[in-house]
């Protein structure tokens, strides 16, 4: 089954990096045709990120650039290239850094007064105004200004970078999230999405924690501050994760475990209870587990009604049989890539095309633009293109 809802729709797309090429990622796969305007002599800066590396491209900008055809445009010269896409264009995406897009006049008023009717998304590290108006950013500065690591990782140790660019993508699902509420409102508008507004909205239970009760929260390392027991336990070979989140599976854990008289413990009674003794209980329940292998444990637990996982590598994930059973692993172009995580009446939503070559599309969508191929060839000549 194909789900095309963009069909039709054409993104022209100026970001570089992992959170708009994310975004523009998506839109692609919904059926938009975009197309990823990219420098001459380097493209995209993330197509140098790795190793590793997969046919002399980082394997970080092929995961996120499925789906796109690429131009390659010096910006400053080939500006009325890029306005007269525009033009043609229903949604603009630019991640340029803060001011340059206005001082090499792409920014919302110039593009949007010659398309009225275009959506324009603008994607940075801190926003339009505020004192780190003018700051650029990546995905680890964001974390570290919105508080992420300083609640991960172990109490006794520094804090840590969540291990995925849980930023950048969180923020490139906002983007693309306000650009289809744009398109659906029908009118041209100018969209702005930042790594750390997405980052503190990330951090909202913490916050909310926070001006409630003046604490500052901490890091638990793979626990909850809120429940317990909800964390890693090391069984006798492996890892596993247990996720107790009301009494009712407390006691069936206890019972899972062998020892019901847990569940009848006043220090343990209710959650509350549970998490102001969580070092004696973990304590308890280490010691059980650490008694049977890894999975013995998720047998019982399963039995039991016991929200339980293994802690798994990524070479176990992609071998997983549920990976498998989702269709979440996808072929593009000899290597294995991820599809997207939705499907629709019963079928995975999955990219059309891997990512391009740098420049790849260029004369295409020139003449598709109105380029004459005399014009490509002088544009190409004066090194505007390649």
């Amino acid at each position: 089954m194909s789900f095309r809802p963009l069909d039709g729709i054409r993104v022209l797309d100026v970001t570089t990096s992992f959170a708009g090429p994310y975004c523009t990622e998506i839109l692609g796969a919904l059926g938009a045709d975009v197309v990823k305007i990219e420098r001459p002599d380097t493209g995209d800066e993330a197509r140098t990120w790795g190793p590793p590396f997969f046919g002399g491209t980082s394997t970080m900008f092929l995961s996120t650039n499925a789906n796109k055809r690429s131009v390659a445009v010096e910006l400053r010269r080939g500006r009325e290239i890029v306005l007269r896409l525009a033009e043609r264009a229903d949604v603009f995406v630019q991640s340029l850094r803060p001011g340059l897009a206005e001082a090499r006049g792409l920014g919302a008023d110039d593009l949007r007064a010659r398309n009225p009717r275009l959506v324009y998304c603008s994607i940075n590290a801190f926003g339009r105004t505020g004192p780190l108006a003018t700051a650029s950013g990546y995905d680890p500065l964001a974390q570290a200004a919105a508080g992420i690591i300083s609640v991960t990782g172990e109490a006794d140790r520094p804090g840590v970078r969540v291990g995925v660019s849980i930023v950048d993508q969180s923020t490139g699902l906002w983007a693309a999230l306000a650009i289809l509420a744009a398109l659906r409102q029908g009118e041209g508008a100018s969209l702005d999405v930042t790594l750390y507004e997405t980052a503190v909205s990330l951090m909202a239970y913490h916050l909310t924690g926070y001006h409630a009760t003046g604490a500052v929260p901490g890091r638990h390392g793979t626990a909850f501050p809120s429940i317990a027991p909800y964390e890693v336990f090391r069984a006798s070979d492996a890892e596993l994760m247990i996720a107790v989140g009301n009494d009712r599976t407390f006691a069936a854990l206890a019972g899972a475990l062998g020892v019901p008289g847990l569940a009848g413990d006043a220090r343990f009674a209710t959650n509350g209870d549970r998490v102001a003794n969580r070092v004696e209980l973990r304590a308890l329940i280490a010691q059980r587990i650490a008694q049977e292998r890894r999975e013995v444990w998720l047998g019982r637990l399963a039995d039991a009604a016991v929200p339980a996982a293994p802690v798994q590598d990524v070479a176990e994930v992609a071998a997983h049989p549920q990976t498998e059973a989702l269709g979440l692993v996808q072929p593009l172009d000899g290597l294995p890539g991820v599809a997207l995580p939705l499907s629709v009446d019963g079928a995975r939503v999955q990219h059309a095309a891997p990512a391009p070559a740098l420049g790849l599309h260029t004369a295409e969508v020139l003449r598709e633009a109105g380029y004459t191929d005399d014009e490509i060839d002088e544009l190409r000549r004066g090194a505007v293109i390649a």
